[in-house]
């Protein structure tokens, strides 16, 4: 048995994740408001496991003063939660202009960094994604409410599909170095 098969093995679900990563992002991109409702109803989710866990950290820790706080913002954390679980579309609308704002945020401190970074190779690169930034933040901002049904879904997709390209160029690369090992490097076979 050769070092490799492991090596193998282990690449060759790393390319099947690969796979249906792409398909995954493909189908979300395809169908981007299944997708953003998804992500909504999952970020729901996620508000009320963590309400409750806030809700059991202030009960444990009641004897420190910080009980009222601690039920207090485990309450809202649960409610807010619920309210998306319960009206998705709503919380989709609220979640594209928060990606809107986080996007413009996130432009402006590009700027900044790019021109800080003037002197070095490759800042300019900084100042595209800058640019190509804002302009999205500018195009969801100034289509909104209506691009609440496409851009959750269409960004996650992306994500997702272009996360599954990089996880199958990785897998492939180190498939085909692994059976590039010299005869020498690779272990003899066991029982023999």
């Amino acid at each position: 048995m050769k070092m490799n098969h492991g090596i193998n093995r282990a690449t060759g679900w790393s390319i099947g994740l690969s796979i249906t990563m792409i398909v995954a992002g493909a189908l979300a991109i395809i169908v981007p408001p299944a997708t953003g409702i998804a992500v909504t109803i999952m970020v729901g989710w996620l508000l009320m496991f963590g309400g409750c866990a806030q809700l059991a950290y202030g009960w444990h820790n009641r004897g420190g003063g910080g009980l009222l706080g601690a039920v207090l913002l485990g309450v809202l954390y649960v409610a807010a939660g619920g309210y998306i679980v319960l009206h998705p579309l709503v919380g989709l609308e609220s979640l594209t202009i928060v990606l809107a704002a986080y996007l413009l945020a996130e432009a402006i401190l590009e700027f900044v960094l790019s021109f800080q970074l003037r002197p070095l190779p490759g800042s300019g690169w900084l100042l595209l994604d800058g640019i190509i930034t804002l302009v999205a933040a500018i195009m969801i901002w100034r289509t909104w409410p209506a691009s609440t049904l496409w851009v959750i879904g269409t960004l996650v997709g992306i994500s997702v599909l272009f996360s599954g390209v990089a996880r199958l160029m990785i897998s492939l690369t180190a498939r085909r170095m692994t059976n590039g090992f010299p005869p020498e490097m690779q272990e003899p076979a066991h029982g023999h």
